[in-house]
């Protein structure tokens, strides 16, 4: 039994057919069929029922499946890793970014990496930050995308980039007229948040001198479910300027800047130090550090 052999059977049990398996194989039907009847003989049972309007799997297919999967897919993950230190700038990478920068960032991201790094395979997960670092210190990330500076010695960070933050309102908000936003108009506002986990919640309570959120009732989970409680006359919110400049604004929203450097954030890419593929994250950074950037 070898992994070609493997892969034949998955085939068959996805498509229920010789010949469409056979195609998805890129071999032809009578080789296909033959190492499946091969391989039935090795392992002493019949794997398919055949007749001439269909296939299907026996009980003991139903069980010998899903472990041919499972060696299958641990054979790639072998193959891929030791590419990876092979050539540092291909395999996998499992790449966390924070969801107030993913939805914003990422698109803008995928192409330039791609042209850099075309042997790269790049795996997402999106989740707030404390999740992030956590994943990361467990190896089950490789780098993160986040806008705080981590706890600990044993995360390493490039700067990016800083992000300046702008002030959104509904059409008919007192302040909608203002050229800028001041402090002290900025603290007085009735500034909506997101729900607790996310860092752009506690950097939006600090730079309102809030300790509290001052619409506790409220829970958004989505920077996208803010902008569209603004729209509806909720209050107004603090977003980044990626997720708001250079696009049309949600219906019923105006976008104001702040006064200068009065509220932003620096988002940065996180690894451990001990992470060997350093050269592939120097080259991520590089990727979002060349963007041009709202």
């Amino acid at each position: 039994m070898n992994l070609r052999d493997l892969r034949y059977l998955i085939a068959v049990a996805d498509h229920l057919h010789f010949g469409n398996a056979a195609e998805a194989c890129h071999v032809s039907q009578p080789t296909l069929s033959g190492q499946i009847r091969k391989l039935e003989e090795m392992l002493g049972t019949t794997l398919f029922e055949r007749t001439n309007k269909s296939v299907q799997m026996t009980p003991a297919a139903e069980q010998i499946v899903p472990l041919a999967r499972a060696a299958v897919a641990q054979a790639d993950a072998i193959v891929r890793l030791a590419q990876g230190w092979r050539d540092p700038l291909a395999g996998s990478l499992r790449l966390g970014v924070i969801p107030t920068l993913g939805p914003y960032l990422m698109p803008r991201i995928l192409n330039p990496l791609r042209q850099r790094c075309p042997a790269l395979d790049l795996v997402l997960w999106e989740d707030v930050t404390d999740q992030l670092l956590s994943r990361l210190r467990r190896h089950e990330l490789d780098v993160a995308l986040i806008a705080t500076v981590p706890d600990g010695d044993d995360i390493d960070t490039f700067l990016l980039f800083e992000e300046p933050f702008l002030m959104v309102l509904p059409e008919q908000h007192a302040l909608a007229q203002e050229t800028a936003i001041s402090d002290g108009q900025l603290a007085k506002a009735d500034v909506l948040v997101l729900a607790d986990g996310h860092c752009l919640r506690d950097q939006t309570l600090s730079v309102c001198h809030q300790q509290s959120d001052p619409r506790a009732d409220f829970r958004a989970t989505s920077l996208e479910m803010l902008l569209n409680m603004v729209a509806a006359g909720y209050g107004c919110t603090l977003a980044p300027a990626l997720a708001v400049a250079g696009r049309a604004p949600v219906p019923g929203t105006i976008v104001r800047p702040l006064a200068p450097g009065l509220a932003g954030r620096t988002v940065r890419l996180a690894f451990r130090n001990t992470f060997p593929r350093r050269q592939l994250v120097e080259v991520m950074a590089s990727v979002v550090s060349g963007l041009k950037l709202p």
